[in-house]
């Protein structure tokens, strides 16, 4: 049978017969056709050729596919942590670096910096090119074209770093947007690690796709740190060469390019040789991406790098107590960062001036106290290997090394005696460094005091102040009694000078605005003036005798009486007698409202003690209180602080108060105030007293009649005709009275109170002009008697006189307006001619009978009694302490025989409080 294949075999046994062997031939396999590679030689199966090799690059393959998978997952869980912990870059678009506030004087100076780091900021344009590129040329040559990385910069990098040798810092490949990224958002302190180099990398990547060149490189300008505790460039152009940015040549903007790869090494003070090397080569790079050519590089580079020192201003000499005052002001209204790092422009009203002669007057007066009263203390130290006559190469080395103590004053030296007999010393003059030996000879007078107290020895170490004139040297030392002033204007409360203490260096502790001191005597006009509210007359005549509540029984400074005396002669020489019996009258309810109507006190105990100033104020809160008696009776809050602009120059906060108006309003009418709401004022009685809403300027010549006027909405505490009674009164404290030492040699219409505390622990003086107002304390830290005798009039009252003498003698003549109504007449008091104020309702020189509509003896709500302590230890313990037996007196006579006995005619207690 023939198949289509043209054989004789069926074709479907082909496979069969191949495998297994014909059958024809028994089985046996036949030979392979060739090609076909299907047996092997011996007739059985061939194993596919690179079998094993397709395997293994099969398994290659599965397992790369697999690991880059893996590895993909794994990249992008990563890059998912770190896109997921990163900072936004959205706040760069509206950047304002942290820049240190500015205090200014009254006059515009600088008076000093508040910085948590010292930064100026400069805006892009006002950046010179040639600082932007000596920067670009050192740090970041291709940065107008990449997109924040540089690949070809990180391979290089990586390249070098793995093939030097070890020891060798490790060459960096960050961008300028990368150290954007890392100072502004990630922070400038993380370790260095591949993880924060790969954040720096995406952050660099997003702030390119959010912000222009131009804004990120004035961020990193104006943000990296170049040394010497200089931030960004404007900072580092005044620090080491004293100059604004826009003033350096080539070559100094060079030494600024340098300075960012390392501060500290190329420091020119320290490593000048470092730096110069440096600023060469940054020089030489400017050539080579053109920002200047070879002759000017050639030029800069043989310009010798000299740095020149840079001061920070501030404080201003004296002013570091007012500065103080206002650094706290504004963290307690802004807060800490805002005050460190915003860039407020503070104008305050510190006038430098009467600074400097208000801290020489209480430094000279506390001198003058200490020397009187304290003796000489003894040296400093001694040293031991010094003899008499000893020459400049033995005490030089030894006083080069000796501490200055705390509290000395910068215009003090050191000295050692080098002769006791003769008083020779020895000082050094200039810095620490290059300081040069004195010598010269202790004031006769110092040598006199000193011995009077102990033996001086050679080689005792003192503290001196060299003369200008005659060539002596003063003995000094740091006295241990304390003294606070304040300087004010009377009319805008403006304050012109504040000292708080010896020594800001020695303790910070402000003593005119934190130290709670007993007024004394020179709380007794506020207790006057509540009694001028209520209409009793200066000439008005109250009993100058004995009197007793409980077992208290007070008494004149002079433990004598005088009778009926007015409240104009009681008031001059500060009769404690008197002024218990008016409280008496008015009430001590009224004289408490007035006082903290006055901010004289927060608070105060209603008991008669508190009317010879047992009450506890600031130096700072008497000055608000005595400017509103001279301010005729229009409150005036006492600010250190003109206004607060922002660093754009925006005002975000100025003195409430007192504002300017562009037009003069209609004729009985006032136009409102913007952010000004005008309000009732109150009278120290609680009456309601009419305001006037705005003052008029006056006209001058050139100035339009619809000129801008001032605008006082400050309340009226008290009457204007009150006010000036008791400026009446106080003049003649000054003229004739306990006041007549502070007001010596002052030509010009001046009133003040003296003030001393119990066992003369407090001593005040407080007075004004019709324009300034100057409050004086002197005491110790810790209460403490400062002698028998030593009254405010003695030892407050020439501090005083010497600081008013300085400021009225720039300033025009004034008289202290008198109110109209008021008419003015010249009395016989019974102890002299006076002139005093009288109302329209009262007649000069007469004393009324305040008795005539008394129903009896006042209540214990009247005088206060019901508080009254039971003695005198017991009213310094607790001046609340539980009420005293016994009825009150009667205002205008004598203690009633029910009372405690009266004291005796010349003895008593003398009043707590106030003495003088």
């Amino acid at each position: 049978m023939i198949f289509r294949n043209g054989s004789g075999r069926d074709g479907r046994l082909l496979v069969t017969s191949r495998i297994g062997g014909d059958a024809a031939d028994g089985g046996a396999p036949r030979p392979s056709r060739r090609g076909f590679g299907l047996t092997g030689p011996g007739g059985g199966p061939r194993r596919p050729r690179f079998r094993l090799v397709r395997r293994l690059l099969g398994g290659g393959a599965a397992v790369l596919l697999l690991g880059s998978l893996a590895g993909g997952m794994v990249a992008w869980t990563k890059y998912e942590q770190l896109v997921a912990d990163l900072p936004t870059v959205d706040g760069l678009r509206t950047y304002q670096p942290p820049v240190m506030s500015r205090l200014y004087s009254g006059d515009d100076r600088v008076m000093a910096e508040l910085a948590a780091e010292r930064r100026i900021f400069v805006p892009y344009s006002a950046i010179p090119a040639r600082v932007k590129n000596a920067v670009i040329a050192t740090e970041d040559q291709k940065f107008y074209t990449h997109g924040g990385v540089n690949p070809f910069a990180i391979l290089r990098a990586g390249l070098t770093d793995l093939t030097m040798n070890k020891g060798h810092r490790p060459i960096g490949a960050s961008t300028i947007t990368q150290q954007v990224a890392r100072i502004m958002l990630l922070g400038s302190k993380q370790t260095l690690s591949l993880e924060r180099k790969a954040k720096e990398a995406l952050l660099a990547i997003r702030i390119e796709q959010t912000l222009s060149k131009d804004k990120i490189l004035e961020i990193y300008l104006n943000e990296i740190y170049l040394g010497a505790g200089a931030y960004g460039v404007g900072a580092a152009a005044q620090t080491y060469f004293n100059k604004p940015l826009d003033q350096l040549d080539d070559a100094q903007a060079a030494f600024l390019g340098a300075l960012p790869k390392s501060p500290s090494n190329y420091n020119p003070y320290r490593f000048p040789d470092a730096a110069l090397a440096r600023r060469n080569l940054v020089l030489q790079q400017m050539v080579e991406i053109g920002a200047i050519t070879e002759e000017q590089a050639r030029l800069a580079q043989a310009e010798p790098l000299v740095p020149q020192a840079f001061t920070r201003p501030g404080p201003a000499p004296g002013s570091e107590w007012f500065g103080e005052e206002v650094r706290r002001q504004l963290i307690e209204r802004y807060g800490q960062d805002t005050t460190m790092q915003g860039g407020l422009l503070v104008h305050t009203s510190m006038d430098p001036h009467i600074q400097q002669v208000a801290t020489a007057a209480v430094r000279d007066g506390l001198m003058s106290y200490d020397h009187d009263h304290g003796g000489w203390r003894g040296p400093v130290a001694h040293l031991d290997e010094i003899a008499s006559g000893a020459d400049a190469g033995q005490w030089v080395p030894a006083l080069a090394h000796t501490a200055r103590p705390p509290g000395m004053l910068d215009s003090w030296r050191l000295g050692v005696l080098l002769s006791p007999a003769t008083g020779e010393i020895g000082w050094l003059e200039g810095p620490a460094a290059h300081a040069e030996p004195r010598s010269g000879r202790l004031l006769a007078r110092d040598m006199a005091w000193m011995r009077r107290w102990r033996a001086p020895r050679a080689g005792d170490v003192l503290m001196v102040e060299p003369q200008a004139d005659g060539g002596g040297v003063a003995l000094r030392q740091v006295p241990k009694v304390e003294g606070a002033l304040v300087t004010m204007d009377v009319r805008t409360g403006r304050v012109l000078a504040m000292v708080g203490g010896w020594s800001f260096g020695q303790s910070q502790f402000n003593r005119a605005t934190q130290a709670l001191r007993q007024p004394g005597s020179s709380f007794k006009p506020f207790v006057y003036l509540t009694a001028m509210e209520q209409g009793i007359s200066p000439s008005q005549k109250f009993d100058d005798s004995p009197v007793s509540y409980g077992t208290w029984h007070p008494n004149n400074y002079e433990k004598d009486f005088w009778g009926p005396t007015t409240l104009h002669d009681a008031l001059r020489e500060s009769r404690n007698l008197v002024t218990i019996r008016l409280a008496a009258h008015i009430g001590m309810k009224s004289v408490a409202n007035m006082a903290t109507s006055l901010q004289l006190v927060e608070s105060m105990p209603h008991v008669l003690p508190a009317a010879l100033g047992a009450v506890e104020t600031t130096v700072l809160r008497e000055a608000g209180a005595y400017a509103t008696i001279a301010a005729g009776g229009r409150l005036v809050t006492p600010t250190l602080i003109d206004n607060v602009q922002d660093r754009d120059g925006h005002v975000l906060w100025q003195p409430p108060g007192l504002a300017l108006q562009a037009a003069v309003p209609p004729a009985g009418t006032a136009a409102p105030v913007p952010g000004v709401t005008p309000q009732p004022a109150v009278a120290g009685n609680g009456a309601s007293v009419a305001a006037p809403a705005a003052v008029a300027s006056p006209a001058v010549a050139g100035v339009p009649a619809d000129g801008p006027v001032l605008v006082d909405t400050r309340p009226q505490v008290a009457s204007p005709d009150s006010a000036y009674q008791i400026v009446a009164m106080m003049r003649d404290v000054i003229l004739r009275g306990t006041g007549n030492r502070a007001g010596q040699g002052i030509d010009r219409p001046i009133a003040g109170k003296t003030g001393t505390s119990q066992n003369f622990n407090d001593a005040w003086f407080a007075g004004f002009s019709p324009d300034i107002v100057t409050i004086v304390w002197v005491g110790f830290d810790t209460p403490q008697t400062l002698g028998k005798n030593e009254t405010g009039g003695t030892i407050a009252g020439p501090i005083w006189n010497r600081v008013m003498k300085a400021v009225l003698a720039d300033r025009p003549r004034l008289d202290f307006p008198v109110p109209q109504g008021l008419t003015l007449a010249r009395y016989d008091t019974g102890m002299g001619m006076a002139v005093d104020a009288f109302k329209p309702d009262q007649v000069p020189g007469i004393s009324a009978d305040l008795n005539a509509n008394a129903t009896g003896a006042l209540t214990a709500e009247d005088t206060g009694a019901e508080t009254m302590p039971d003695s005198e230890s017991d009213m310094a313990a607790s001046p609340s302490a539980a009420p005293a037996a016994g009825p009150a007196g009667v205002p205008g006579q004598p203690a009633p025989s029910a009372a405690a006995p009266a004291a005796p005619a010349g003895g008593g207690d003398i009043g707590m409080g106030g003495l003088y």
